[in-house]
Order: structure tokens, then C-alpha cells, then sequence
């Protein structure tokens, strides 16, 4: 077997990177077997079978071949270990995890655990907890009367330590949530665009909501099914001006010209959520990127399947312009609102670009 190893170490065989590391022991590195370093003297040469195994002989990783980033390992094991790890959680939202205690149930080194969550899911052990705990915490506020309960049966140490955090998980506070955003105060107002029927939904902060949809009726609906105890009302009279305006500044979009107009937004939604949206509104308009380079622009070019989840989950059509992201192949990809509106989207933008 050592020999095997040491001859795709010489011939820098690519193909049994993340099956072994060697360690050089005059220069305290690990590298992956393909490393294009000058190669090493046989008898310094030590071989490993985990990047653990490594660290803990006191080596540390190569910095021109990079051994222990996630392009290096073999995904099945490392995977497998990854959604043991997360099943767990799931079926114990309640159990103290820690970094240590979730490392220790897998057997593999709390930096090794870390670095499987971040490169594999885009998310920390800790943030992952957290978000199996708001799931729980959702279902228990809409069945425990009080709120202090559900959040202690949720997993949540404290009520005071969570309410900053759970604000912006839920959109709102868990008292709120629970109360299906009763108490919050949300106005309407109906328009017509080149696509259709368009509902503006707004806050105190500024626009929450923005559908289309074929009629007033389905627009209406959607918005309660978001908002079931919301306070939902149309547009008061003092509050007019701000709808035709903000109505305005969207036909002027759609036309694929620059609005001057300031849009108030009221974005809910996750920590990456709001990177992906921030990325789309830096688009220019009568241009596309496939999600891949979403997830490139937003600093975490793994996370191609999350960029696209969060696209599909804006809740604010074409301020937050989700309708520039294609897929890779060319093809349109999805669209809450339909292809249609889509294709017609990315053509209008492009003809006032030439």
C-alpha cells in the first residue's frame, strides 16, 4: 500500500486526491497527492488516511496545494458524515449541540467538522443548529399559548438572548409570528404593468410585497396567506402619494430605463438571503448571470443550489431582480411568476440596453 501511495505521489496522480495525504517531515506539511511542489525525499514522506490524521502528528496544510479544501476529499464519506450530523440535529433540536459534542458523535476534529458544514452547506454547525431550532420554534408558536414556552421548547436557552436573532429569521417578533403578524400593520395597493396585474405591499419600513399575478382576487389572497392575522388594508389616503410613486418608479423599471425614485424596502429573510438579493439589485439592467456566478459574486461559489432556492423565495419582484439569473446552459430556469413574465422581462430589459 505504501508504495502504491508513494507512486501517485511521484507521478502527482490527481485521481487519489482525498484518498490519502502525505506529510513531508522536514517541512511539517500535508499536501494531496497531486501537489506540484518539489517532491519530497522517500524517507521523510509519511502517509495519511485522514486530514485528523495529519494534524494530529503535528503537520499542518499545505499552502500551494491546499490538501484540506472541500475540492480535495472524497465526498461520499465526508458526506455521509455530514447528513448523520444534521439528521441528528433534526430529530434532537432540543440537545445542547456544541462544536465538540457534534465532532465527537462523528468522530472526526472539531476544525474538520467546521470546515464540512462551511464548505458543504455555506453555514456554520452553529448557524445550522439554529435554524433546526427556529423550525421547531415556528411549529411550537402557532400550538404552545405562550410564546416564553415555545421558545424554551425549542432549545433556545433564554427568551431575552433570542428575540434580536429570531427577528430576523421570522420577519417578525415570535409573539408577532405566532399571532399570524397580528398587530402588524400592512397596506395594498393594486396596479397594471406590461406583465400584468401587480400587488405593492408595504410596512412602516418601506415595500415587503411585490406580486404579479393574472387577478386582484389571487394577488389579495397570497398576500393573506403570507400575513393570516396581519392587519392588511388598502392604501389609506395619506398614503397614496407613496403608491404612485413607488407604482411609477416600477413601470419606469419595466420599461428597462433607471428610476431615480428612492424604494424603501422591507427585505425579511436569512443572513445569505439577504446576500443574494443584494447581489441581484447590483445587476445591471438588459444583463443576465447564471446562478453559479451568484453564488461566485456573493463569496461562496459552492453554494449554487442555495443561490438558486434564494431567488426563488424574493418576495419583491423585479426591485430585487431575480428575473437576470439564467442558468448556466442558457436556459431561463424557473420564475415564481412564470417564464412568460420572465422571457418578457430579460427581452425588454435588453432592447432599451441597445
Amino acid at each position: 500500500m505504501s508504495d502504491q501511495r508513494w507512486n501517485a505521489v511521484c507521478a502527482r496522480d490527481a485521481s487519489y486526491n482525498g484518498k490519502f495525504w502525505f506529510g513531508v517531515v522536514t517541512t511539517g506539511v500535508y499536501c494531496k497527492p497531486s501537489c506540484a511542489a518539489r517532491q519530497p525525499k522517500r524517507e521523510n514522506v509519511r502517509f495519511f488516511a485522514s486530514i485528523d490524521a495529519a494534524q494530529q502528528a503535528g503537520l499542518r496544510a499545505c499552502k500551494r496545494c491546499k490538501p484540506d479544501s472541500a475540492d480535495t476529499l472524497d465526498t461520499t464519506p465526508v458526506l455521509s458524515k455530514l447528513l448523520e450530523i444534521c439528521r441528528y440535529v433534526d430529530a434532537n433540536p432540543t440537545a445542547a449541540h456544541t462544536l465538540t459534542t457534534l465532532s465527537k458523535r462523528a468522530a472526526i476534529s472539531p476544525f474538520h467538522m467546521h470546515r464540512l458544514f462551511k464548505s458543504f452547506l455555506q453555514i456554520t454547525p452553529r448557524d445550522y443548529v439554529e435554524q433546526v431550532r427556529v423550525a421547531a420554534l415556528k411549529n411550537r408558536l402557532r400550538s404552545t399559548a405562550s410564546v416564553t414556552d415555545a421558545i424554551y421548547d425549542s432549545g433556545f436557552e433564554s427568551s431575552s438572548a433570542v428575540y434580536g436573532r429570531l427577528d430576523a429569521h421570522l420577519g417578525m417578533t415570535p409573539r408577532k409570528y405566532r399571532e399570524g403578524g397580528e398587530g402588524i400593520g400592512i397596506s395594498f395597493a393594486f396596479g397594471t404593468t406590461p406583465l400584468g396585474k401587480v400587488l405593492i405591499g408595504a410596512t412602516d419600513r418601506g415595500i415587503c410585497y411585490l406580486q404579479f399575478g393574472d387577478t386582484e382576487r389571487e394577488l389579495l389572497e397570497q398576500l393573506a396567506a403570507e400575513y393570516p392575522k396581519a392587519q392588511i388594508t388598502p392604501s389609506a389616503a395619506t398614503k397614496d402619494e407613496y403608491f404612485v410613486k413607488w407604482m411609477a418608479a416600477l413601470n419606469t423599471n419595466l420599461s428597462g430605463k433607471k428610476s431615480n425614485a428612492v424604494l424603501p424596502l422591507d427585505v425579511q429573510g436569512t443572513a445569505f438571503q439577504k446576500r443574494v438579493w443584494e447581489f441581484l439589485r447590483t445587476i445591471p439592467s438588459g444583463d443576465v448571470v447564471s446562478y453559479a456566478e451568484v453564488a461566485k459574486g456573493i463569496g461562496s461559489p459552492k453554494a449554487i443550489r442555495a443561490a438558486a432556492t434564494a431567488c426563488a423565495s424574493n418576495r419583491i419582484g423585479v426591485l430585487i431582480p431575480c428575473h437576470r439569473v439564467i442558468r448556466g446552459t442558457g436556459e431561463l430556469g424557473g420564475y415564481r411568476w412564470g417564464l412568460p413574465r420572465k422571457r418578457t422581462l430579460i427581452d425588454m430589459e435588453r432592447k432599451k440596453k441597445r
